[in-house]
Order: C-alpha cells, then structure tokens, then sequence
C-alpha cells in the first residue's frame, strides 16, 4: 500500500466515498426547505417584492456575516428587488449580533423588513422591539439556540431541535445561500446554476468560520476556491493582488490565513463596512484603495495582537493552576483578544477567556478545545453575564468589571463539576502515516493535495518521521522566533520550517528526534525542492 493509500485508509476513504470526497458534486446539494421556516421566509418575501418593501440585510462584523451580507444584497438585486440596504453593526458602537439601538436606527430608515445573517437566534427583545415598531424580521443563522425561538417571521437555522436538514454544521454564509437556493424555486432573474457565482463569497466565509469542512460544506468550498480564481468581485482580485495571492496555487489556506485576516481585520480594528464596501464595489480604483486600507490595518492587527499576546503571558502565570483561564485588563482591544486567546490555548493547553476592562463593564471571547464547551460554560454562568453566546469552540461575552474575579472563580468551579478526562489527547498530534525522508515525493505532496480543500473536519495530513539526526539549526524573524532545521535521515536530507516556534523546538545540532510535519514543495527561481512545515517535535 503507498503512503497516499494508507492516508486515505487512515481517513476511511475509499470506493464511491473516496470518488464523492476527490470530486464533491454539486449537484447533490440538499433541499433548502428542509431547513426550518424557509417557506415561510420565501412566502414573506414574495409579499415584500409585491410591495416594493424597504428591506434591511442585517450583518455581522466578522467574514461570516460580511460574506453573507455581500452574497444576499448580490441575489437580492438579481431576483429585481429595488428597495434594499444593510446594516453592518460597529464591534465598538452596537456589539455583536441584532440591537434594539441599530432596530431603532433602522425604523427611522423606513424598513419593513429586516433579514439577519449570522446572527438572531437569540434576540428575543430585540425582535419583540422591531415588531412594536412593525418591521418584521427573518432570521437566518448558525450559532446556538434557545427552546423558545425569538417571535420572528422565520428563524431559519439548521441547529433548531426541530430541523429536518441532514448537514446542520453549516456557517453563516451558507444558511443565507440556502435562502437564495429556496428563492430560486419561485423567483425569476437568478438561473438555476448561476448561484454558483456567489460560492466565492460562501468558500470565504465557510472556511473563516472553521465549521466543518464536510458534505455540503466541503462542497461549496470545493467548487467556491474555483470560482474565486475567476471572481467577477474586483474587491477581491484587488485584495488578492495587494496579498501577493498567487491564484494558481489558491487554496482553503489562502482563505484562512490571507484573505480572511485582511477582511476581519477592518472589524477588529474599525469598522466592518470597509470590508463590506470591498466586496460589493463596482469601481476598480475604489476597490485598490479598500484593498490598500485593509493590507494596513491587518499589519496594525498583527502589532497590537503581539502587545496584547505578551502582556497576556505574564498575567497568565498568575493562574497557572487554573484549568480555564479569565484574563483581562484595560485596553486589550475587544476586537483583538479573540485571536489572543487562541494564542493563550495553544500556549497554555487550557481553555481561555480573554477580555478588555472598559470601564464599568468588561467584553471579551473565548477559545476552547476538547468537551469544554465554551457556550455551555457562558449559559451556565449567565446570572453573572450581561449577554454572551456563540459556538463550544468561541464564544463571546460581556459582564461588569467587578465580577471578572466571580467570572474566574465560577468558571472554574464549573469546569471541575464536569470531571472531565484525558482531554490533554484533543491537542496531541496524530500522524496520518509514518515515513522516511526518502519515500516523500513531490507526486505524493501533489497527491495530499487533491484533498483540498483543507480545515476542520478534514485536516492536512500530518507524516512522521522517528529517529531523524539534526543537521543544522537556523533561526529568523526580527525576535528570533522562527525556526528553520536542516534534517538528514540515512541519505536523504530536508529542511523543515516552524514559524512562531515553541522552545522545545530549539533543538541541538546532532540531536535525534521524533518530528511530525506536513510535506510542501518550495519553488524559488526555478528551483523546485521538498520542505516540511513542523507540527510537532520531541
């Protein structure tokens, strides 16, 4: 069996299953109906077409929301609907999710209906408010909710106890897509098919978003990383130009770890409508500019998360006995501290909340692995909380300051309640396979990658390498933080990259050590070598 066979064995793919994951059909897509309420939101917006109704898309300020505001005020206007506008709440102003602030706003605009993506499930006040003032609301959305649904027209998401669809991991982005599917069936101006040319914005907002990267999710991303490299969104080719994006090698990766960042970082530092304003632009000058604005703010992103991140470490070892972390003080950024507290997990191993002291009140997010279910943990405590909610691996939320202590010691008492085990083997690394050096070839990397698109659910594959002589040690960055290691097993030898590199990775010239990597191939000027990106090492 060669080394790909034994990654597709390791993952349980073969026969009709491996031909359906090499080649997602999109054909196969379910039915949208199947999702809750969607008839009644489809039978409401007929009405609302009739009459020429004011219609509000409602988003969210992260890539989710902007993608799948962008993707609804794009079929909107396909299906001939003149009268509509968005919303995009301020992280600073409104917060998160559905206000009776922006409903407020909203009213004095003459909306008669206002359509929510990504967010709502939980907005029962808020809903309540927009009825008294007659504007009706559909809720379409992914994050967790209530047994009593908000009083809306429909609340269309595939995590309702009540729901019949088959694939309930879907983000944002694609909830909304399946309202446009459900439109099609009724509504002329959007050709069977030609929704495809919305699957960039989906492709972007699913991956950001880390759900699960199989069924229809894997699909849309599939088929969605091929219509980006065509995209008609001259934000996007823009955004790919300032990146360096070579879109040749555009992958799920380019989406996570290059455009997404860029686009986020308007709302973590600003406002989100920046990035909005780059996906819907029709003007190419415009587009340049945005992209520009965004490349600039993402570098002051990556220098204030590093302040924030050092400043978090040394306060985290005042709780080094804490098996969930509460960290806060002031002017950590509430648009930056979820990041942090991704970079607090990785380094600590324990689940993390992480917040700005603003006064009176407190706002912050929380990362978590394992069976710590960080949405549980908030609805658990939200005698204490002025809101909070979100997914069990982030969530975010808001409380006053003097209870930050209270938060801590809680939270910890409730993770202790669930004696909970072993969870330290949800962060160990596991190899797909186990190699030599020389059996890696660049058709074996060229192989990996036909399992494209890559992320949760469907993670790259990971080799190992047992028993390997260290040849030579190289470090770089401005703080000597990332690594190069030069490694020679028997005849072969190979260079293999950590950028951001624990100390353990520090290792000694003639050491021998087990290393766990993903194969890459490097081009520089015409030369076409094999590499290897550390995951692991000991």
């Amino acid at each position: 069996m060669s080394i790909f066979e034994q990654i597709l064995a390791a993952r349980g793919l073969s026969g009709d299953s491996l031909v359906d994951f090499l080649n997602p059909d999109y054909s196969k897509k379910h039915d949208p109906f199947l999702l809750p309420d969607m008839q009644k939101a489809v039978d409401r917006l007929k009405v609302a077409k009739e009459k020429n109704e004011k219609i509000t898309i409602y988003g969210d300020y992260d890539i989710d929301g902007l993608t799948a505001t962008a993707l609804l005020l794009d079929a909107l206007k396909s299906f001939g609907f003149k009268n509509v506008d968005t919303f995009m709440p301020n992280r600073f102003i409104e917060g998160y999710g559905l206000t009776v602030d922006a409903i407020e706003v909203i009213a004095k605009r003459g909306t008669n209906l206002i359509i929510t993506v990504d967010c709502g499930s939980l907005s029962h006040k808020e809903v309540e408010r927009s009825n008294s003032l007659g504007i009706d609301v559909i809720i379409t959305d992914h994050h967790s909710v209530s047994e009593k649904h908000p009083d809306a027209i429909a609340v269309i998401n595939p995590k309702r106890n009540d729901h019949k669809y088959p694939f309930i991991d879907l983000a944002g982005v694609g909830v909304a897509f399946k309202l446009v599917q459900a439109l099609q069936t009724c509504m002329e101006g959007l050709e069977d098919g030609k929704e495809k040319w919305l699957l960039d914005l989906v492709a972007l907002g699913t991956v950001c978003d880390v759900v699960t990267l199989m069924d229809e999710n894997r699909t849309n991303v599939f088929w969605g990383l091929q219509v980006l490299k065509k995209t008609r969104r001259l934000g996007l080719r823009a955004l790919m130009e300032v990146a360096r994006v070579d879109i040749d090698k555009l992958n799920s990766r380019t989406l996570g770890f290059v455009l997404g960042p860029r686009m986020n970082a308007s709302g973590r530092l600003e406002t989100a409508q920046y990035a909005l304003n780059l996906l819907t632009t029709k003007d190419s000058a415009e587009a340049l500019e945005l992209a520009q604005q965004l490349e600039e703010m993402n570098y002051k992103r990556r220098k204030d998360q590093d302040k924030i991140t050092e400043e978090a470490i040394k306060l985290a070892e005042q709780y080094v006995d804490d098996p969930v972390l509460v960290l806060s003080a002031k002017d950590w950024s509430h648009g930056i501290v979820g990041i942090v507290a991704a970079k607090m997990l990785e380094k600590y191993k324990k689940p993390t909340f992480v917040m700005e002291e603003m006064g009176e009140e407190s706002k912050g997010s929380a990362r978590s692995y394992g069976d710590f279910s960080a949405v549980d943990a908030i609805n658990n405590l939200r005698d204490l909380l002025i809101s909070g909610g979100g997914h069990k691996l982030a969530a975010g939320l808001k409380l006053k300051t003097k209870d930050v202590p209270v938060f801590r010691t809680r939270i910890n008492e409730y993770y202790h309640s669930l004696n909970l085990k072993n969870q330290h083997i949800h962060l160990e690394v596991n190899a797909d396979v186990e190699v030599k050096i020389g059996d890696i070839t660049i058709d074996l990397v060229d192989k990996i990658n036909t399992l494209e698109p890559f992320g949760h659910g469907n993670p790259e594959p990971i080799l190992k390498t047992s028993q390997i002589t260290v040849r030579g040690v190289k470090t770089m960055g401005d703080k000597k933080q990332h690594l190069k290691i030069n490694l020679r097993d028997g005849n072969t030898t190979i260079e293999m990259l950590a950028f951001s590199a624990p100390k353990n990775y520090f290792v000694e010239p003639e050491s021998i050590i087990d290393v766990w990597y993903q194969p890459t191939i490097n081009e520089w000027r015409g030369n076409v070598s094999l590499e290897g990106k550390i995951v692991n090492l000991s």
